[in-house]
């Protein structure tokens, strides 16, 4: 395609519709943390990884979800942050990322019960970097997947254990989620834009 195409497709307009509201999203986490804690049976060894950079303050809901129906709890306790930008496979195509810092609960991840925790999966490639990631932090009992969003388009044999919304797309679309703790706002929303 010519650089004059590849222009004037982004300077299309873009027509975007709403998929989750504030309000939904928060069902679906409450719902998310009712299915890990029973798929755990409790709360006992689990650890929340979530990738940043809206994976992590997912992890930090969904921690505080679960916090409010176990008593003495500490959501901070069973939250840590997992940076997989020097696992990725595309590092060679993609423009530079800056790597985030890796934060693991007090208690580490050997022998515990891992809930990787992401806003979208798409082809799976993030998912098999966490994965090689983990592998140099310990050595869990069992890891599982957690997301807002499954969108299709899988390019590994990757499926989440806690989906939030299943959203079939097009390739073309894009799946923008939008999160006060990452974004600034005050409105948490998951949008799909497609090119008009």
């Amino acid at each position: 395609m010519s650089d004059d195409a590849n222009a004037a497709r982004n300077l299309a307009p873009k027509t975007a519709r709403t998929v989750l509201s504030s309000e939904d999203i928060d069902r679906v986490l409450t719902r998310i943390a009712h299915e890990i804690i029973e798929a755990n049976k409790g709360t006992r060894d689990l650890v929340l990884l979530g990738i940043p950079s809206r994976g992590f303050p997912l992890a930090q809901r969904l921690a505080e979800r679960i916090a409010a129906t176990e008593p003495g709890l500490d959501a901070a306790s069973i939250v840590g942050q997992l940076d997989v930008t020097m696992y990725r496979d595309d590092l060679r195509h993609s423009t530079t990322r800056t790597p985030l810092p890796t934060r693991l609960p007090a208690g580490g991840i050997d022998s515990k019960v891992v809930v990787l925790v992401d806003d979208v999966l798409y082809s799976g490639r993030t998912i098999r970097a966490a994965l090689d990631a983990i592998a140099d932090l310990g050595r869990p009992r069992i890891v599982r997947l957690a997301v807002l969003v499954d969108r299709g388009h899988r390019e590994l044999p990757i499926r989440a254990d806690h989906v939030g919304k299943n959203l079939p797309t097009a390739t073309t679309e894009k799946v923008r989620v939008h999160l006060a703790e990452v974004d600034g706002e005050n409105n948490n929303e998951v949008i799909i834009e497609a090119a008009a």
